[in-house]
Parts: C-alpha cells; structure tokens; sequence
C-alpha cells in the first residue's frame, strides 16, 4: 500500500463473512488461519481462505491472516508449514506477535506487528520496522501526539501504521496481561482469554472499607473513532482497523459499511489521498453502529485521559432506549414507545435496570398493537415472576431489532469497478475493450458480417444498452462508445457472448495485474533494540524468539509469563485506565482543590472476585495501573504444556532462565 492510501481493515470469523466484508467496503480482511491465531474458536481451513483471496483480489484487496500467538519451541515447524500453505493459498500478509517467526524459513510474504507486541514508543515502532515489518498495530491507548511522534520516527515508504478504530477493547496494553493465565491456565497470549475484565470486582482500600461493590470496574466501553477519522490521518495513521473476530456477519456489514461511508466522505475532499482498494459501495440500508452490540462508546485515550470510558455497571449490551413500562400483566408487559412511529417485532430482544442497577433481559416472544399508537402489549420468552423488579414506569431499551437483523440477513450491499467500454471496427468484425480506472483491460472480438441497423439512432441506443448490461459481475459502465463505422446489427446473444468474453478477459487482466506486497528487507547491520534487558513481558516462548533478540542487542532475556519462571508477585496486568481515577480518587484530580489536597492518598487498592484477589498499585509517572498477583499452584502445577498436547509434541520443550 502507498503512503497515499487509506485501508479501512475488517474482520472476519470465516471466508464468507470476509467476502462480506469486501462487499461493504474492507479495503483488507484479516482472518484466522487454522491455528496458532489470537482467538482460538475463529479458525478457517486453508481451502477457505484461498477463497476469501481469490474473491478480495477481483477488487485489489488484501487478505491478512493472524498468526499472533506466542509459540512454544515444538510448535514453530507446524507453523512455518501452514504458513507456507496460506502462502500458496494466496494471502497477502501474516500478523505475528512472536519474534521468532522472523528466524525461521518464511516465504517472501509482508508481515505486520499484531497489537500484542505493545507498540508505544518511537523507538519501538523504529525498531520493528527496521527488522521487517511493513505494517504495524499500535497500541488503541495513544493520543493523537503519540501517534504523530511515532509517524515522525518511522518513513511512511517503508511501514504503514494501523490503528483499532472500532470494537471491544481489552482494558490491558495488549500483550500485557496475564491474569487468565495465572488464575486458570489460558493465556490471552496464546488466544485462550478468559475474559477476567468482564467480571464483577468489589474494590477495597487498605483499611478494607468498601469503594466500589460488585463493580465491573476493569470493563471498559467499546471504542468508536467515527469523530477522529481525519484527525487520525492526519496523526499519520493509514490503515483503520475494526475489532470483531468472534463477531457475525450483520455486525461487520454494518460497522465496515458505516466506517466505508465516513471515509469516502474524506476521500472526496482530499484529492491528495486515495483508497486502498478498487470499487464503489452502494448500501440497501443506513449503516448504524447502535444497532450492534455495544457496550456504550469512547474514543479512549485519542485526546487525553477522561474520566467517562468504563462501562462498570454492565458488560452487557443496553441498547437504546425505545420507551417505558405502562403495566405489567400475569403474562404480558404493556409498553409505550417513546417514538409513536417505532414497530415491535417478535423476536426482539428488549432489556432494562432493575432497582440495583443490573441489566435484565426481556426477549419478546409476541408483540401486538394495542390500538393507540406507540402503545404494545408483549409477550416475553420467560416467565413474567423471573423479570426481575420489572415494574410501571420501568425504562425499555431494545438491544436486539429483528427488522434490523432481517434486513442484514439479505444481500445488502453492491460493489462496482468502473469501466469504460469501446466498441470498434476489426477487419473481420467488431472487438469490445472494457478499460478500468487503474489501466487494467479486457479485450474480445467477433467475426461478423457488418449489416447496418435498419434504424441507425434505435441500432446504436440498442448496442449501447447491450453492453453496459454488465449484469451480476463486479463491474459498472461509465460510458459506452460505439465507435464503429456506423450501428451494425448484430444479435443479442453474439453480443451477450462478446460481452462475457471481454469480461472474462478484464478479470484475468486484473488478477495479473494485481501484486501481492512483498516483504520488506530487514536494515543492516542489525537494528538495535531499544532496550538491552527483557522481562517476562516481552513474551519470549522459545528459543528462536530469544535468539533474535540476542542478535538485536538484547543482554539480558527473561522467559513468558507461560513458562512459568516467575515466583511470587508480579503485575499481571499493566493498563492505561486507572480504577483510582474512575472512582475520582485520583491525588491529580485533588491537586489545587482547597480543603482536599493532601488527603487523597496513592496507597493501593485491592479487586476480589469470588476467590480471586489482586492488589492495584499505581505508576503515577507514566499514569499507569498495575494489577498485581501470582500464579496459581495448580496452574503451575499442570506445567507449560497441557497434557493433552505433551503426545504430539515433536520435540521436548525447554525454556530459559537467563538471569541469576
């Protein structure tokens, strides 16, 4: 990709909802392979991707595969055979987290640096473009200054910078978490999290009084960049990325389809950016991110730190309000919408607080007009007795909308390439050329016998309007010049069949045409790392990841927290969000305030779930939280692989301890 070019960057669970993807305006898809890729349940087959790559490249788009895990020694030759697969298969890139992919025998493929190598720095962001990478995922915690700062250290010709505009966010700098690991044995590095963000926690202060109960206090909303767009470009990003592997397919036709269209709109005031693929999107319905599963939204750290990014009340999705609560019936719900326009449907899913401000679910099994508009009578899935403090005046939101649901269920989008089309004279006949923005061609000719059309102006409006019926295909006619010597008649289906044959011919000119990136050539001598001594927290998992930090200048190299070498205490989560300051118990927040500065104090607090108790500690110079805890016994116990895996190992499996 050009440093001009703007990549909108989708996700996809498999290959169809990928072809979606590239339907509703992806510029790029990025999909799990078989394995070894960051979310563990959103694997495809190879067979399937090189699907997805053959339909993404009609349009000049790319298909980027994730092979972001941290790898064990036995793992690392399975993964150099699939990716030589996905190779073959036709993908255009791999996303990797772990350095020791780049000692192995690769295929000259582009490689991007996944979120989880926590991007920050200019100088890291230098460094990994100096040892290869063409792409690279910053961390979703940087301001629009930070980005800029890493956009001047880097050369946009060589590496292109990406960034999470849209989707869940993980409340840790990605790749620096390791409480699902501690605590039950499946490694967010190894795409096995299990979601500890999610939970209620009860926070304590050192004298144990409450601050917060049953608080989702480390469940942050969702991310939604749709205002920082051109503010972004500007900062230097060129590729926007939309979270969502696990998700379906009407999320990622809407929000890809929202995104498509906020795009274009900068595109045609910045004649000085281009997109990043070929085609032209034309939607059956008005993209609208509320209409998907949202935990309220935030653009995070884009402008500073704010008070207002957590969703602690629910994890869950609210939806939007829709009305109220007129009477609850033995059976029934009657509701009075607050938009008189507004239609209920069966199957709707409609939820609500109850008196401890908890999220209920009301799924409608049945909705009828009462008569009066805006006013329903509902009939929920479950027992009324088991909707909990479900009362008169109770706020309906609606979270789910089947009509909404249906509409993304159909065909829901067009996208077109733009040809022109030339018909002339050969010597034996006619030949059609159908030509492409970007150059490509396709030819074909007939041998015919030139009769003229009895009517000449009919004979010409009835050829121009055979061929640019370009039908179910990929393509769109601008224009149509009949440039013979004067309207022949020639039949339909000679006329059909020129058509399929200059058709045929544009997408195999395209397909030829079409360059998958190559990657980039690491500098020389070797770049540096920026740092000589690595912790736990770099997530070195073998030896040839060790190897090729020793050969960049590292000194000093600890072993991932999944091989189980580091005792006691440690922080097992480093986050840019601050519990401390989401409570307003900031000792900044205090400064200047009269009659409180000096009483708030920087001492730890302490998160419980359940069984689970770890202490905050906060750095208050970066402005950063550490949840601190330890390993489990029992997960120490059952050792670095599972013994499931411990009979197809191919070799054993040995991790080192560099230091003392």
């Amino acid at each position: 990709m050009l440093p001009h070019q703007i990549e909108l960057l989708s996700p996809a669970r498999d290959a169809d909802i990928g072809i979606e993807a590239i339907r509703h305006g992806a510029d790029a898809v990025y999909i799990g392979g078989p394995a070894y890729g960051a979310r563990v349940n959103a694997a495809n087959s190879v067979q399937d991707i090189a699907r997805l790559a053959e339909f993404a490249h009609r349009y000049h788009a790319r298909i980027f595969v994730t092979q972001n895990t941290i790898l064990r020694d036995d793992e690392l030759e399975p993964v150099r055979r699939q990716i030589w697969q996905l190779y073959e298969a036709g993908i255009d890139a791999l996303i990797i987290q772990d350095m020791g992919l780049l000692q192995i025998d690769l295929p000259p493929i582009q490689l991007h640096a996944s979120t989880q190598t926590d991007i920050r720095t200019p100088e890291k962001a230098r460094f990994l473009q100096d040892v290869g990478f063409s792409q690279i995922v910053l961390a979703r915690e940087l301001d629009l200054e930070q980005i800029a700062a890493i956009r001047a250290a880097t050369d946009p010709v060589r590496c292109n910078l990406e960034h999470f505009i849209h989707g869940a966010l993980c409340v840790a700098y990605s790749g620096q978490c390791y409480i699902s690991h501690a605590s039950t044995g499946r490694s967010a590095n190894r795409g096995d999290c299990s979601q500890a963000c999610r939970l209620p926690w009860q926070v304590t202060d050192s004298q144990n009084r409450i601050v917060a109960k049953d608080k989702h206090v480390l469940s942050m909303k969702d991310n939604d960049q749709s205002a920082n767009l051109e503010a972004l470009i500007d900062a230097g990003i060129r590729s926007f990325k939309i979270e969502g592997r696990y998700k379906d397919m009407g999320y990622v036709k809407n929000i890809t389809a929202h995104y498509r269209s906020l795009l274009d709109a900068i595109l045609e005031q910045r004649p000085e950016l281009a997109p990043g693929s070929s085609g032209q999107c034309s939607f059956g319905f008005t993209p609208d991110p509320a209409q998907n599963f949202n935990r309220g939204s935030t653009d995070y750290f884009t402008h500073g730190r704010q008070q207002t990014i957590g969703a602690f009340d629910s994890p869950k999705n609210p939806g939007r309000p829709i009305g109220y609560v007129r009477k609850v019936n033995p059976d029934s719900v009657d509701l009075i919408t607050d938009d008189t326009a507004s239609v209920l449907h069966n199957g709707d899913g409609l939820c609500y607080h109850d008196l401890r401000n908890n999220l209920v679910g009301l799924q409608i099994n049945r909705a009828e007009p009462l008569g009066q508009a805006g006013h329903w009578r509902v009939f929920p899935k479950d027992p009324i007795t088991s909707l909990r403090d479900l009362r008169a005046d109770t706020i309906i939101n609606r979270n789910r909308d089947m009509d909404w649901v249906r509409t993304l269920e159909r065909p829901s989008a067009e996208r077109r390439i733009a040809v022109w089309i030339r018909l002339e004279d050969t010597d034996d006949g006619v030949q059609l050329q159908l030509i492409d923005a970007e150059g490509h061609a396709g030819r074909a000719t007939l041998a015919c016998s030139k009769e003229p059309a009895r009517d000449l102006a009919r004979g010409q409006q009835a050829l121009e309007e055979h061929l640019a019926k370009l039908g179910a295909t990929c393509y769109q006619a601008v224009s149509v010049d009949v440039a013979t010597a004067q309207p022949w008649f020639i039949p339909a289906s000679q006329l059909n069949a020129l058509r399929r044959a200059a058709i045929e011919a544009l997408d195999e000119a395209r397909l030829q045409g079409y360059e998958r990136p190559q990657r980039a050539t690491p500098v020389e001598p070797p770049a540096q790392f920026p740092e000589d001594t690595l912790t736990y927290l770099a997530n070195v998992f073998n030896h040839q990841a060790r190897d090729f930090y020793a050969r960049h200048g590292v000194q000093v190299i600890a072993s991932a927290y999944e091989a189980h070498e580091e005792e006691g205490e440690v922080p097992l989560m480093i986050t840019k969000h601050c519990v401390r300051y989401s409570l307003s118990m900031c000792p900044k927040q205090a400064k200047g305030v009269k009659g409180v500065q000096g009483q708030v104090r920087a001492e730890p607090l302490t998160i419980t779930h359940e069984d689970e108790t770890y202490t905050l500690k906060f750095d208050c110079k970066p402005c950063e939280m550490h949840v601190m805890g330890k390993l489990q016994p029992h997960i120490k116990k059952r050792g670095v692989v599972p013994a499931a895996d411990r009979a197809t190992m191919e070799v054993p499996v040995q991790f080192y301890r560099t230091q003392g």
